[in-house]
């Protein structure tokens, strides 16, 4: 078997998923890496020359090596996406140590070309409304979990760039969109918009992130592989939008209230301690937790793909339309109930 074959971790997963997709329908051969009883919905519509499935722990150097046979390229997508745990090791781990042994697999087959995925959650954020790039200098201390999983997992990608290693970094930032199966922490915000009362005008909090879709991002994966520069990391972000404007192109979107007042800072960190107390009692992942309600309010990920569009040839699509396209596809697969589908009132762009 010629060495054509291009290795996707995290494969079952929202951005994996989608990136499969992508590679298939330009006609490269993957193989989907996965773990033992992943969700395969969304990889067994391809043909069985065009995607391999193999089994593996990306924590488990050989498995990894394995898998890397008859591969010249690897795409390090896998990542426990969940803000908090009860035990920090069921995120960290995955993200540190997966990413150190994948890259030492990689390393050893001696592939053409690695892209890792970070996020710009190891960027850190801003207190000010403007956009940062690469360059900004991660500055939380005491982070929540999953911000300094992707701190830590991307040093090790540069450790081993710094290496020699043929390596390229990309930094996603909020992702929506279609095949966001589990939800994602960001996408089970918007379940949980779409389940409220159409009269319920939900509270914001100062600050705003950077919305991007999944599609977007996929692609920018793709761009990178082919045009990358080695060492280097590129932002795969959207369009920069305040949190409350958020709430406001989802009520454009649904029809549902438009959003209320402001939060202030001790309200907000109460909230965030009772979620993350009633998780550690009652099992689950909160909504939001002190560490985040202490670092996010009133802070900004507001970031600038200027690199990736110069660099790449990247292009993002507007945050409406990254949004309505998550709302169709969790209306269409069954994750808003039928008492509040039926509250929503359709833009015709929606229904169409």
């Amino acid at each position: 078997m010629s060495n054509d074959w291009t290795l996707v971790t995290g494969a079952s997963g929202f951005v994996g998923s989608e990136l499969v997709r992508q590679l298939v329908e330009r006609g490269e051969r993957v193989k989907a890496f996965v773990r033992a009883g992943s969700s395969l919905r969304r990889l067994q519509r391809y043909p069985k020359d065009r995607l391999q499935i193999v089994f593996g722990d990306i924590t488990v150097e050989h498995t990894v090596y394995r898998a890397l046979a008859s591969c010249s390229r690897l795409y390090h997508v896998a990542s426990n996406f969940s803000m908090w745990a009860r035990d920090p090791a069921t995120i960290l781990v995955p993200a540190i140590e997966g990413t150190r042994a994948t890259l030492e697999a990689a390393r050893k087959r001696g592939l053409e070309r690695v892209v890792v995925t970070s996020s710009v959650a190891a960027l850190g954020k801003a207190r000010a409304p403007e956009p940062f790039d690469e360059t900004h200098p991660f500055d939380l201390t005491d982070p929540e979990t999953y911000i300094l999983s992707k701190r830590k997992a991307e040093d090790v990608a540069i450790e081993y760039a710094e290496r020699g290693q043929p390596i390229v970094i990309v930094q996603p930032s909020a992702i929506y969109g279609p095949g966001d199966w589990k939800p994602t922490p960001s996408g089970g915000a918007v379940v949980r918009y779409l389940e409220t009362s159409p009269r319920m005008r939900l509270p914001w909090i100062p600050g705003g992130l950077s919305v991007v879709d999944v599609e977007d991002v996929a692609r920018g994966h793709v761009l990178a592989m082919q045009r990358g520069r080695v060492g280097e990391a590129y932002a795969l972000a959207g369009e920069n939008v305040e949190y409350r404007r958020l709430i406001e192109i989802l009520s454009e979107i649904t029809g549902l209230a438009p959003p209320g007042g402001e939060l202030g800072p001790g309200i907000v960190a109460l909230a965030g301690q009772a979620m993350e107390l009633s998780a550690r009692v009652f099992g689950g992942e909160p909504q939001l937790t002190r560490r985040l309600a202490r670092d996010y309010y009133g802070g900004y990920t507001w970031v600038s793909s200027a690199k990736a569009e110069r660099e790449l040839g990247y292009e993002h699509r507007p945050a409406y339309d990254a949004l309505e396209r998550s709302v169709r596809w969790y209306l269409s697969n069954g994750y808003v109930s039928e008492r509040a589908s039926a509250r929503l009132r359709f833009l015709p762009r929606l229904a169409a």
